[in-house]
């Protein structure tokens, strides 16, 4: 027993002995790596730096994409003068006249650099008026711009000035944004110079504002006033997320609540302006409704989703097709219509004379029906 006991005691400390020679001289062989660990501090590098430097980064990286937008237009101030067509009154008063019935109204606003070459994005409404726009940017230089195009439906422009080698802003993917990310909000209130802001994105998808006929709006608290139109909304990162178009004001200032345009929508528009300097959208000539609790229940629907077509315009892709006043359109190509707006913006991605597939309610059955879509016509307010 002595000797089995002497023995083992010989082999515990024999194991003793090769353990702590390799944990001497080979340290690595023991230690198991810790793949966890490095996975959170590489997910952490953003947070850490914020927590250190605030968004400092971030403004650094987008704030010379952003400038301020100056505009002017000439008003007449009494247009229904009653000797201003009169050919003697203007031969002795003519250009004195134009003087002083022309006054300078002056404008501003903010847009941001989307390409190198000189393009810049901004709000519409910005410069929809405008006989003269100068850009100011970042550096302190001023240049004259010229319109490329417009888009009054989604309140949005392009504008070129004629500079080399610019700043371009980094566009991110406003589809990954959530309720409660952190947003930076940069542009030229009340024309006091570049300003930058910060909150959070409080709502996605804010719609039936009366504010565009195609709205698909970010909100935020970050502080946007008079000035800010057009200009950025960025993440953390300092990429774009987003062309801050309105606030939700009862004096003219800020209250939290302000609307931003999504990157992805203005991607989109953008890119077809300053391709064709026109936007081109889909259109199946229809009348639509949302629809209501009390209508669900008279059609024996379970939700209140969808958009009733209330009318079907003559000889439209939609008559075309077979659709009836009536018939409840719930999907689109497989994406779901929540509601009216939905519908406009969904009906609206879609291609000219490319088929599409409606999924309806027709009678309590559902049916889908297919389509030639058409382009939408002008004015921006027609039946979808």
């Amino acid at each position: 027993m002595r000797h089995l006991w002497s023995i083992f005691s010989q082999a515990v400390t024999v194991c003793l002995g090769i353990l702590f020679v390799l944990k001497l001289f080979y340290p690595g062989v023991l230690t198991q790596p810790s793949q966890p660990a490095v996975t959170k501090q590489a997910a952490t590098n953003t947070t850490a730096a914020i927590a250190k430097n605030g968004y400092r980064t971030a403004v650094s990286k987008a704030m010379p994409s952003v400038v301020n937008i100056f505009t002017t237009a000439r008003i007449s101030q009494d247009p229904h003068h009653a000797l201003k067509n009169d050919p003697l009154f203007r031969h002795f008063f003519g250009d004195e006249m134009e003087e002083e019935d022309e006054q300078p109204e002056n404008s501003l606003g903010s847009g941001v650099i989307v390409s190198a070459d000189g393009l810049i994005l901004t709000n519409n409404h910005v410069i929809s008026s405008a006989d003269q726009i100068e850009v100011a940017l970042s550096d302190g230089s001023k240049s004259s711009a010229t319109v490329v195009g417009t888009d009054p439906d989604t309140d949005l422009a392009v504008l070129k000035i004629d500079r080399k080698n610019l700043p371009a802003i980094t566009f991110s993917n406003s589809d990954q944004m959530k309720v409660g990310d952190v947003v930076l909000a940069i542009g030229n209130p009340f024309g006091v110079g570049q300003t930058v802001t910060q909150g959070i994105i409080s709502a996605l998808g804010r719609n039936h504002l009366g504010i565009n006929t195609f709205e698909n709006f970010i909100q935020t608290d970050a502080s946007i006033n008079p000035g800010n139109s057009g200009g950025a909304l960025i993440d953390v990162n300092g990429s774009l997320i987003g062309i801050n178009s309105a606030i939700y004001s009862r004096n003219g200032g800020s209250m939290g609540i302000g609307f931003a345009i999504p990157v992805s929508i203005a991607k989109q528009v953008m890119e077809q302006i300053s391709s064709s300097g026109t936007v081109t959208r889909g259109w199946i000539g229809i009348e639509a409704q949302d629809i209501t609790p009390e209508l669900a229940e008279s059609f024996n629907l379970k939700t209140a989703n969808g958009s009733l077509i209330a009318g079907v315009l003559l000889d439209s892709p939609a008559d075309r097709a077979g659709l009836r006043p009536g018939d409840i359109l719930v999907g689109i190509d497989d994406k779901p219509v929540a509601d009216s707006q939905s519908m406009l913006n969904i009906i609206a991605m879609l291609k000219p004379r490319e088929k599409a597939t409606l999924s309806i309610i027709r009678a309590g059955k559902k049916v889908n029906i297919a389509l030639v879509v058409g382009k939408r016509p002008l004015p921006s307010k027609i039946p979808q």
